[in-house]
């Protein structure tokens, strides 16, 4: 399968940037945590959920991607990325009512 190598490269060097998108996403999520720890918001705000989905799921459309695809991939990533933000603001809230 040589012929695919150049291709296989390419997508890991896209899956790597993936990746890195992921993680900066996820180093926002600590910082929006903090601040919904400081001032009690919950971690699961519907309306917000619904709107990062459907946000993306329309900017799939535009490029010409699968948005029915996009909302479920949205989908268990907003979910996944609540729980991090709920875990977080458990142990914000922890730590501050410790002597």
């Amino acid at each position: 399968m040589e012929v695919l190598k150049p291709y296989r490269v390419r997508i890991n060097v896209i899956d790597e940037q993936i990746l890195q998108l992921l993680q900066r996403r996820y180093d926002v999520i600590e910082e929006v945590a903090k601040i919904k720890a400081r001032d009690n918001i919950p971690a699961f705000l519907q309306d917000r959920i619904d709107e990062v989905r459907e946000n993306a799921a329309r900017l799939a459309a535009e490029k010409g991607l699968d948005e029915d695809f996009v909302r479920k991939l949205y989908a268990q990533l907003i979910k996944h990325s609540c729980e991090v933000e709920e875990e977080l603001i458990q142990k914000s809230k922890a730590g501050k009512s410790r002597p």
